[in-house]
């Protein structure tokens, strides 16, 4: 009789995602130096993946200027991090029709 052994493989991506006014860059770098971007989408939401696993500064940028930054954001195996950032009067969306 043979015995079947069944293993699992976990990733060793992670990403990280939010809300941020429409339009703004966001922009991560990790401690090993990896530095990926993303452009907020009309709805106020973004994703950067895959992101290797490390620890994060995470970025909001407009206009080309960093506008507020969070530091130490922690990715781990099979794991993403939310980092969301305030929008003019709570709405991240673009206005309809912009």
């Amino acid at each position: 009789m043979t015995a079947l052994t069944t293993a699992q493989a976990q990733g060793t991506t992670a990403s990280i995602f939010g809300q941020a006014p429409a339009g703004a860059t966001v922009t991560v770098h990790s401690t090993t130096g990896v530095r990926r971007h993303a452009t907020v989408d009309a709805k106020g939401h973004y994703l950067i993946k895959p992101l290797s696993l490390s620890v994060y500064t995470v970025m909001l940028e407009k206009d080309g200027k960093t506008i507020e930054t969070r530091s130490n954001i922690p990715l781990t195996v099979g794991g993403g991090a939310e980092v969301d950032f305030a929008c003019p009067n709570d709405q991240c969306a673009a206005p309809e029709g912009s």
